[in-house]
């Protein structure tokens, strides 16, 4: 059985195969694209738990217009911006917007998989009190 699921945005291709494939060595149903629209289109159709996602990517969107759209999708899901040290002011706005934390690129995972727990352990309990709130107005008229 699957732990939680990831969603992996990054347009360096060989670091999604490899944190997906670390992912899933773990139990973690994981899933990587290679841009925010991508990531989209995967989340209109599909529930992710937490999304790592890059906040330098080219192409139409970046990851902080990304996480602007993802948070409307699917406003539960945590996000982990990845970042490198000159975008930092770019993460603190992404975390205004609704991110959970950001990691400084190049990751190491030691440092990443903690926080994708933590992202997992607030999803979660959110999950746990809308769940707990439906029961109770269910079980209010009976």
């Amino acid at each position: 059985m699957e732990l939680f699921s990831v969603l992996v945005v990054d347009d360096e291709e060989d670091f999604v195969e490899t944190l997906v494939n670390r992912l899933k060595k773990r139990t973690i149903d994981a899933v990587g694209v290679s841009s925010g629209e991508r990531a989209l289109e995967l989340m209109g159709k599909r529930e992710f738990d937490v999304v790592i996602l890059d906040i330098k990517m080219p192409g139409g969107m970046d990851g902080i217009e990304a996480l602007r759209e993802m948070k409307k999708v699917q406003p539960l899901a945590e996000v982990v911006l990845l970042t490198g040290h000159a975008s930092v002011e770019t993460s603190i706005e992404g975390m205004k917007i609704g991110a959970f934390d950001y990691v400084l690129k190049p990751i190491k995972l030691e440092e990443l998989f903690p926080k994708l727990a933590q992202a997992f352990e607030k999803k979660d309990a959110h999950d746990q009190k809308i769940r707990s709130a439906k029961i109770k107005e269910s079980l209010r008229y009976w």
